[in-house]
């Protein structure tokens, strides 16, 4: 067994360094977020060659006093800590105290100052943990770091370095994401002599997020805002999120700032990928920018060297309060994405012949609907045999369109009529106020049903058709097992089913709606226990009953290419009316598009 030792303070240094210092961009993570604690109002960072070469952070902050300058490079040296219970309430965006002696040990290094209290600053030179005594120097008060060959003594490490543009595009995110949190700060920010953000102090926050993300973006931008402070843990979120039509495939465009620090943070990412549950297609992520209060003792940020991860004291009371203030937010929205036509010759080519006119003057059609109306929640849409007698009583042929729960007209009065034009049997036009809406009939059918089966199962098990002959489903081994873990998820959609065999179920009952609309049991147990096999479902999961009703919603709705009756097509923009998300399937989809005045008239040249 080797003599134990002390570590000699160089390498007790490039250790701590290997943990905070990663690359460039974490040199400038940390020297930005002290020049933030410092209360500096304009920040300013100069890089060469991605920041491998050269950094330079200056700052107008409070400053180091010279008697000082010597400590602040020693390791575990701080301002931001008395006690050890300060750690249980952090609420600056260091604290350890030891990032600028980790940044020192792998760099050489100058260091100016100049407190707001002394007539003159002080100079600080030094590679490693050697340096010069810190010599006056005039200068404004504030602070300058430079930090030159990053690495130049430990070679592994700037091997593992990537491109000059890689490591530039890590900066570039990095200082984006610290001037979101702290719209009052200017920045500044240059890449070899090029100036590639300029951002002015004292901003508004709606002003820094559309600068560093992008002008095209605020249009997209939806506000959302909720506070629990009558609570015994007040918490807060406020902040943007995008609208369905700026989703990205990676989370990259996410950002989360608790007590202004960004973080990476399951809980919330989750919350808000579960708030646009049925809007996205599950292969995309939406947009979001959403800034967190709390107090500082409800949320460690101790339990990452580069305070990228944080963990809360109550996980459950952040997520319900960023699901509930995204959820609220998209409700109140109007998600239908603006048809953009590309410049041509000809325009846009309409399609010849006249829209049909579906007038909602009293007929047998609205007799239909009155029916419905009579009946109680229970039996909406399920009362199959009552429907019929109710149609033929008033001479009217049972719809193909089926309803669950009928919706009252939105803006169609027996006065007026709606012009809707169906397109190859597909899609469907309607003048609306802002021009018109182009529907996908399956996408709308599909999130109708969708929403009232949501509903539906709310009150009750959904209504089963028994079989007079079960029908025979060939599983694997691992799907009989399923059978059990799915009783309960299956009763409540009105599934009835046990083995028969080793490697069969027997299907004896079979939701109501599906065997209206003529869905295959044996094709719908099929797929519905891949799935179940596949995502592992959760049977007392919200989300796992949403994905059941989004397959039997996706089975029943009316498909492309299916000709619809007048009374359908109004029926069905009826209920697109009365329900909630009506502007995407359960898949993600858009089931609507508007096309603008504008947008025709910039076409026929008219603008």
């Amino acid at each position: 067994m080797p003599d134990i030792r002390p570590l000699d303070p160089l390498l007790v240094n490039q250790i701590a360094a290997g943990e905070v210092v990663e690359r460039p961009a974490s040199v400038v993570k940390e020297l930005v977020e002290n020049s933030i604690d410092a209360g500096a109002r304009r920040i300013r960072i100069e890089l060469e060659q991605g920041g491998i070469e050269r950094i330079e952070i200056v700052d107008d902050g409070c400053g180091i006093e010279s008697a000082q300058l010597t400590l602040a490079v020693a390791p575990h040296a701080t301002s931001k800590l008395r006690h050890a219970n300060d750690l249980h309430s952090i609420a600056t965006m260091g604290f350890r105290g030891e990032a600028l002696a980790a940044i020192t040990s792998v760099s050489r290094f100058s260091i100016i100052s100049r407190s707001a209290s002394e007539p003159s600053g002080a100079r600080l030179d030094g590679e490693g943990v050697s340096f010069d005594r810190p010599a006056p120097c005039g200068c404004a008060p504030g602070t300058t770091i430079v930090i030159r060959n990053l690495f130049f003594n430990t070679p592994a490490r700037r091997k593992f370095l990537r491109t000059v543009q890689t490591e530039f595009g890590h900066i570039s995110d990095l200082v984006g994401r610290l001037a979101m949190s702290h719209p009052a700060t200017g920045f500044v920010l240059v890449h070899d002599d090029r100036t590639v953000l300029d951002l002015p102090p004292r901003q508004s926050p709606r002003q820094r997020i559309v600068e560093v993300l992008g002008q095209e973006l605020e249009r997209e931008l939806l506000e959302v805002s909720l506070d629990n402070a009558l609570t015994d843990r007040p918490m807060a979120v406020w902040g943007f999120v995008g609208t369905p039509s700026v989703a990205r495939s990676s989370a990259r465009f996410q950002h989360f700032f608790i007590n202004g620090r960004f973080v990476r943070d399951k809980t919330i990412a989750h919350a808000l990928k579960e708030g646009y549950r049925g809007l996205l297609d599950p292969t995309r992520l939406p947009l979001a920018v959403l800034y967190i209060e709390m107090d500082p003792s409800q949320v460690d940020v101790n339990v990452h060297p580069t305070k990228a991860e944080v963990r809360f004291r109550e996980t459950q009371s952040i997520h319900g309060l960023v699901l509930t203030a995204v959820r609220q937010r998209l409700l109140l929205a109007d998600l239908t994405p603006d048809a953009t036509l590309a410049p041509s010759r000809t325009g846009f080519a309409w399609p010849t012949g006249d829209a049909p006119i579906v007038s909602t003057e009293p007929s047998a059609t609205r007799a239909f609907v009155e029916h419905f109306k009579a009946l109680d929640p229970v039996q909406r849409g399920f009362a199959y045999q009552e429907i019929r007698e109710a149609l033929k009583e008033n001479g009217v042929d049972e719809p193909d369109l089926f309803a669950t729960t009928p919706s009252q007209p939105n803006g169609v009065t027996a006065s007026t009529a709606v012009r809707i034009l169906q397109v190859h049997s597909s899609y469907l036009v309607v003048e609306d106020s802002e021009g018109l809406s182009i529907i996908d009939q399956h996408a709308l059918h599909e999130r109708v049903m969708f929403e009232e089966l949501k509903a539906r199962v709310l009150v009750g098990n959904l209504e089963s058709q028994r079989l007079l002959m079960p029908a025979v489903v060939e599983v694997r081994a691992e799907q009989m097992d399923l059978l059990n873990t799915l009783a309960r998820l299956l009763g409540k959609i009105g599934v009835e089913a046990e083995p028969l065999g080793l490697r069969s179920i027997a299907v004896h009952a079979f939701p109501s709606f599906l065997f209206e609309r003529r869905v295959d049991p044996v094709v719908f147990m099929t797929e519905l226990l891949d799935r179940a096999a596949e995502e592992g479902f959760t049977p007392e999961d919200e989300a796992a009953l949403h994905e059941v009703l989004d397959m039997m919603s996706c089975k029943a709705a009316v498909k492309a290419g299916d000709r619809l009756s007048e009374e359908e097509l109004l029926e069905l923009l009826r209920r697109r009316d009365a329900i909630e998300r009506g502007g995407s399937c359960p898949h993600g989809r858009p089931t609507t598009i508007r096309m603008t005045l504008r947008d025709l008239e910039r076409q026929f040249g008219r603008r």
